[in-house]
């Protein structure tokens, strides 16, 4: 089991655009490929949560971000790291997958088990789907 008070922190991000939320699958490493994730990553030193967000979707996916809540819960992710997530807002440029990621799909809130989720993740984004804006949860802003 983790400690969580001395357990290394991994941060995702529930980024949503037009009503979607943005699913990462993993190309590394092989014990995590083909499953599906929440993108982002590990905090370094000196680093807030949210600035830690910020770099990792700009290094993973070559976007900028903001991030917008963090969702309440922590989820171990194995031998000395937990899962925090933070729903985030697009600001600019196209997700693309540039490391440890090998595609990218925005699902709908309805499409959510179309893709075979890390166990960790499911909880988390479901946690995060309930905290996304009211008119991002099925119709996009006019």
């Amino acid at each position: 089991m983790t400690d969580p008070v001395n357990a290394r922190v991994v941060v995702a991000g529930a980024l949503y655009d037009q009503g979607r939320l943005l699913a990462a699958r993993r190309s590394a490493p092989p014990e995590f490929a083909g499953r599906w994730e929440l993108p982002g990553g590990k905090l370094e030193p000196g680093e807030s949560p949210e600035e830690a967000l910020v770099r990792e979707l700009r290094e993973e996916l070559g976007v900028e971000a903001e991030p917008v809540e963090r969702v309440p819960g922590e989820w171990p992710l194995g031998p000395g790291y937990v899962l925090q997530v933070w729903t985030a807002r697009l600001i600019s440029g196209q997700p693309r997958p540039l490391e440890d990621h090998d595609e990218l799909r925005w699902l709908a809130v309805d499409e959510l088990d179309a893709v075979d989720w890390l166990p960790q993740d499911r909880p988390a984004v479901e946690e995060a789907v309930r905290r996304l804006p009211r008119d991002h949860r099925g119709r996009t802003r006019g």
